[in-house]
């Protein structure tokens, strides 16, 4: 069963390396014709003419490293100017805040998707290289309605450089910077917290090394101790298909690891109640794996079901099918963060500062909503006032 992810990985990589061939001979063939019309010249020394031949064909060794997964043509409007344009794989890290969305991924012809409003943005900045497809996108996770995520990921071919577009660029190098640009196009809602550029064999979603999702939760009459004895026995290798929305058609293999599971005070509180977090990590997740466990964890803090249940549940000769129970809600969950090897994302300092800024804004906005609803409260505890 663990080979069906594999297979999928590898014909996907394939079909990869056949793009790639067909840009190396087109970069191949360009590398002629420039040789030639450098031979040709006579502006310049003998020594000139070798020199930009041997420009070329290190600017092509480069291209062949870089430019894998591009198709030979770009398509738009600026057809001639596109496939010609400089551009490289890029790495995304995106924070969003889910509650207007449906979800991330735009599958689903849903409106509004992050996914959709991020493509938006791309294609207004004339960051994108041909179609969605050509630019050999991929991302690491595909989170339901309503879910945030701070520490999102995706890969995809942009433009490296763009003259003339009104775009600031980082002068030392011409390098776009997408963190900037993108973000005075997005919704408010969504922000690109940094980038990094990444092999040709990279993807989002198969390079991905690990994830975190944490879970928000005001505590209650929740018996902490006995979720904790729970938790525990959610880490190592399952099988998860107990834990999880089934989906037959593209899923045969239910078994993931999960790394750790913490249950620990988030150090907020009110005058009513006290707000907890549950951290999850893992390789990888399935279908609303992490909301399913959740609510299991909920019921047994509710004192309606023992940690053993988790035993049972986990146990597919025991239970080969899923009993019904509700998710947990979607609008606590946080994908926190998905971990790469040898990825280290960057922020130019303006840029930063101006996300800090952007969410200090966003901040005060809600906790002076939070005090209208304080103010509510305390018009109810004046006696008298109340009917």
């Amino acid at each position: 069963m663990a080979a069906a992810g594999d297979s999928e990985a590898v014909a996907l990589l394939r079909a990869e390396v056949g793009v790639l061939r067909l840009r190396v001979m087109e970069l191949e063939r360009e590398n002629q014709m420039l040789v030639k019309i450098s031979s040709r010249c006579t502006c310049g020394s003998k020594e000139d003419n070798v020199t930009s031949s041997l420009v070329v064909s290190s600017s092509l060794r480069s291209s062949n490293r870089e430019l894998q997964n591009i198709k030979p043509h770009c398509t738009g409007r600026q057809l001639g100017v596109v496939s010609r344009c400089q551009k490289r794989l890029v790495a995304l890290k995106i924070m969003y805040f889910g509650q207007r969305f449906y979800g991330f991924a735009s599958e689903a012809h849903t409106e509004p998707t992050v996914e959709s409003e991020i493509f938006k943005a791309l294609e207004r900045a004339k960051l994108l290289v041909g179609s969605r497809k050509e630019s050999c996108y991929s991302r690491c996770g595909r989170t339901d309605k309503g879910v945030s995520a701070t520490g999102q990921v995706i890969s995809l071919f942009l433009r490296s450089n763009i003259k003339g577009a009104g775009l600031d660029v980082v002068d030392k190098e011409s390098e776009i910077d997408y963190v900037k640009v993108l973000n005075r196009i997005l919704p408010r809602d969504i922000r690109v917290i940094g980038w990094c550029p990444v092999a040709a064999d990279f993807l989002a979603r198969f390079s991905c090394l690990g994830r975190e999702y944490k879970y928000l939760f005001w505590k209650g009459d929740l018996d902490i101790l006995e979720m904790q004895k729970a938790a525990s026995k959610f880490i190592g290798e399952h099988d998860y298909r107990n834990f999880c929305k089934m989906d037959a058609a593209n899923v045969s293999n239910y078994r993931r690891q999960i790394t750790d599971l913490n249950i620990s005070a988030y150090d907020q509180r009110t005058n009513y109640d006290e707000l907890w977090a549950i951290t999850i990590k893992g390789s990888a997740f399935l279908w609303h794996q992490v909301r399913c466990m959740v609510a299991v964890l909920f019921l047994i803090g509710q004192g309606l079901e023992s940690p053993c249940i988790v035993d049972s549940l986990l146990d597919i000769t025991k239970t080969p099918r899923k009993p019904q129970y509700k998710m947990a809600p979607e609008l606590p969950l946080i994908l926190r963060s998905c971990l790469f090897d040898e990825v280290n994302f960057t922020c130019s300092s303006d840029a930063g500062q101006a996300l800090i800024e952007h969410l200090k804004d966003e901040y005060h906005q809600y906790m002076l909503q939070a005090a209208i609803f304080h103010e509510a409260f305390s018009c109810l505890s004046v006696p008298g006032t109340y009917m």
